[in-house]
């Protein structure tokens, strides 16, 4: 090798380490890979992160219909990777570490963390919100707050099985949960769950967690997802939707509507279908981003139907549904039924745009 030919690829060496590709939303329906300037430590509490998994949410679809607004740039909240650079203030994590993200950075001190509410932290942010913000399909990613925000997993020898389930982690399966938690589920109760997409399928599996007898799902006419709803623990599945879909359920309740219900998609009809299979005195645990919605105060008044949720707190869920995923209690993860490369992720976004896929893991790097 000449000195220049040495010299050349010295300089491609350096490049490499200060470039990464990232995922770039770029307007409706255009989602690119680009190279992207390699993040570093802006503060000494902040921590960068290797990616070994990530996938593409729900929520994504939202800016990605036209139907929400984001400013064009990196995006993804839902990754788990290595730890490849610490800030001097990071005192719980160290560089090689395998780590879990929530979709939400927190610092884990102020009063909203400490009540497990850590999507409010007041020093928090959520991640690939456009712009030049961090987001978590890349193959780096600055997380602020590392500490109070990432989860540090042991072991290094994990099956693909359970590296997806840890992936469901960061968001979609502890959403399903919150939704749950926020429902009020009860052991013994009839649980309606309200959306046979990747959250309301891990809310079906959180509503048997908690101990719910019935689990009745509102959903479409897809049998893939029908299949694993059962095999989370849906008793009933109903595939007709509107108000065809409320008289199915109260007449599987003798009239009366769920004990609890799960709001997991977020559009008008499914927030009136919520409401109106809730029974008496009922919870409505909703955690699908609401769009075009209007509650009817009036009428929730009179039957005493409750109402809580919002953007799942995961960092808050994350450790108990960590010893559950590891001692193979639950396995969130067959939520994901396609897989692709980071090069290829404008097709996972096609292919759950279209309903081809329930949700798509994506693959970034090497665990080891």
């Amino acid at each position: 090798m000449t000195n220049r030919t040495r010299s050349n690829q010295q300089v491609t060496n350096q490049k490499a380490k200060l470039e990464m590709k990232a995922a770039i939303f770029n307007g409706k329906g255009t989602i690119t890979v680009e190279d992207r300037p390699k993040p570093t430590i802006n503060e000494p509490t902040d921590a960068v992160v290797r990616v070994v998994l990530a996938c593409v949410c729900g929520s994504d679809l939202w800016f990605y219909r036209g139907i929400s607004e984001l400013a064009h740039g990196g995006v993804g909240h839902e990754f788990i990777g290595v730890v490849d650079e610490v800030g001097g203030e990071v005192k719980d994590l160290a560089v090689g570490d395998f780590v879990i993200s929530p979709s939400s950075w927190s610092d884990g001190t102020c009063r909203n963390c400490q009540h497990g509410f850590h999507t409010a932290c007041v020093h928090g942010g959520f991640f690939g919100q456009g712009g030049d913000g961090d987001g978590g399909q890349a193959e780096y990613v600055r997380v602020p707050h590392a500490d109070g925000t990432l989860v540090k997993v042991e072991g290094s020898d994990f099956s693909d099985e359970t590296l997806a389930s840890l992936l469901a982690l960061t968001d979609v399966m502890a959403t399903g949960y919150h939704a749950a938690v926020s429902a009020d589920v009860q052991q013994g109760q009839t649980v309606a769950v309200v959306g046979d997409g990747a959250v309301g399928l891990c809310g079906v599996l959180a509503s048997k967690l908690l101990g719910a007898q019935r689990v009745i799902v509102l959903g479409s006419s897809h049998e893939d997802r029908h299949a694993l709803a059962r095999e989370f623990g849906a008793t009933d599945i109903i595939s007709v939707r509107g108000g065809e879909a409320v008289e199915q359920l109260k007449a599987l309740t003798d009239g009366f509507g769920a004990d609890a219900v799960l709001e997991c998609v977020g559009t008008k009809a499914s927030v009136e279908a919520a409401f109106a299979v809730a029974a008496a005195g009922a919870i409505v645990g909703r955690v699908g981003v609401p769009h075009d919605v209007e509650l009817d105060a009036e009428g929730t008044f009179y039957r005493n139907v409750g109402m809580r949720g919002g953007p799942a707190p995961a960092r808050a869920y994350q450790p108990e549904l960590l010893k559950q995923v590891l001692d193979g209690s639950i396995n969130p993860g067959k939520v994901f039924d396609a897989s692709f490369d980071l090069d290829d992720i404008a097709a996972a976004y096609a292919a759950m745009d279209e309903r081809r896929v329930i949700k798509a893991l994506v693959k970034v790097g090497e665990l080891a």
